[in-house]
């Protein structure tokens, strides 16, 4: 009917960006809610709709980089780091570049 099934491997949620929305959906309920049912109900809808688009993405193409990681034959810790590489989180400006990287450049 036109359905695409994916099998994922197991306990490795890294490459799994459903649980990422799950986690933020998890945490907006979290922040809005009194712990009763009634209002877990109200906020459902609200929390499944405070996820955008552009985030999944994000995490879509975080997966992909831990495939690719995976595909090379990296283990964890050596494919977290790869994907680490293209965090936005390594440079806290734009317009500054870590000391640590000026002083390398210094010495080149």
């Amino acid at each position: 009917a036109g359905h695409i099934c994916i099998f994922l491997p197991k306990f490795h949620c890294e490459i799994n960006f459903i649980e990422y929305f799950w986690g933020v959906v998890k945490h907006y309920l979290r922040e809005h809610c009194d712990y009763t049912f009634d209002t877990l109900r109200e906020n459902m809808p609200k929390a499944l709709r405070s996820v955008s688009v552009e985030l999944i993405r994000k995490w879509e193409h975080r997966a992909w980089r831990f495939i690719d990681a995976y595909t090379e034959g990296l283990g964890a810790r050596e494919a977290q780091k790869k994907v680490e590489e293209f965090s936005s989180r390594r440079y806290k400006s734009h317009r500054r570049v870590p000391k640590q990287l000026a002083q390398a450049m210094d010495i080149a």
